[in-house]
């Protein structure tokens, strides 16, 4: 199928919270896998190649531009790429960062690995950033450590979305860079990769019932875990594929919000042909006409259809 003479409307609902876990759960002895699969896909685009992202866009803490004390560096070298690296050499045991942007939402993350940095998304567009460092006090209490305000302007609107953060991170090494790649090269266009990305997870990747029931707090997906052991709940679905989209140049967002009471994560892509596609795929003539690997890896499509609906019902909240 050429990807130019698809009719595509939007893109991609992965469920995600705790909350509604049985909502994107499998039913094995349903599974229907949805589309066409991966081989059929780049049978149906030979001839044509992808030129595949070899230089890929990682962060870096320059050191140019810091704020903190002594036990916190902000690093804002960069803030003009969309992101900040923060490091933490305090004797806290749990350290929050909050970002407001400047539609005022507040954005808060929990760092994982004391004495590393960290990046962290600036996914507000331009204006002014507010950003707080919390340190653990007593059960659920933080004490303000260090704030600081900063006033972005971005080098480009899609910069947030292009590169790796705390809740998509990859390097250079990374083996879902490497398998990114691999697709890239048996892709035709960019469309035509997201089909190919989109089939790899759904077919490679199953659902991680065990984790489902007991997730830790402040669950930090790693997407090159997810490739190892091939299961995954939610969010590790929405951020394999953000790492593997981003990567190969193509601007995504994994988005957090609710359909009706239900917490969920969806991933938005931009195509040059179309500009920004969210919530469902609508293919031409095709079987894509519902689209979510998290629910097509493990359900059948007229289930995936019920629970998806026309997307109307989902609101966002966050976009990292």
């Amino acid at each position: 199928m050429n990807g130019k003479t698809h009719v595509i409307r939007t893109l991609l609902f992965i469920l995600i919270a705790s909350s509604v876990l049985s909502g994107c759960g499998h039913d094995t002895a349903a599974s229907e896998k949805s589309g066409k699969t991966a081989e059929e896909t780049k049978k149906s685009d030979s001839g044509k190649k992808r030129k595949s992202v070899r230089k890929f866009l990682l962060p870096a803490a320059d050191g140019t531009v810091v704020y903190g004390n002594e036990t916190i560096s902000i690093d804002a070298s960069n803030t003009g790429e969309g992101y900040i690296m923060v490091q933490y050499l305090g004797g806290a045991d749990k350290v929050k960062v909050q970002i407001t942007i400047p539609d005022l939402t507040q954005y808060t993350y929990t760092l994982t690995a004391s004495g590393a940095y960290e990046t962290l998304p600036l996914t507000g567009g331009n204006g002014a950033y507010h950003i707080e460092v919390l340190e653990h006090a007593y059960d659920d209490m933080y004490a303000m450590a260090f704030a600081h305000d900063i006033e972005i302007t971005l080098n480009d609107e899609f910069k947030p979305f292009l590169y790796p953060n705390q809740y998509s991170w990859y390097t250079q090494d990374s083996e879902t860079v490497k398998h990114a790649v691999q697709l890239s090269e048996e892709s035709s266009d960019d469309l035509n990769f997201v089909e190919n990305v989109y089939h790899y997870i759904i077919e490679n990747i199953t659902y991680d019932e065990a984790l489902a029931k007991d997730i830790p707090l402040n669950y930090v997906p790693s997407v090159d875990e997810t490739l190892r052991t091939g299961k995954g709940i939610c969010f590790d679905y929405a951020a394999l594929m953000t790492s593997m989209l981003r990567c190969q140049g193509i601007p995504t967002k994994l988005e957090v919000g609710y359909s009706g009471e239900a917490y969920h994560a969806w991933i938005n892509v931009y195509l040059k042909e179309t500009g920004w596609v969210d919530k469902i795929i609508e293919f031409d003539g095709s079987n894509w006409s519902l689209m979510d690997p998290t629910l097509a890896a493990g359900n059948n499509k007229s289930a995936v259809g019920q629970y998806i609906g026309d997307g109307s019902n989902y609101m966002v909240k966050y976009s990292y």
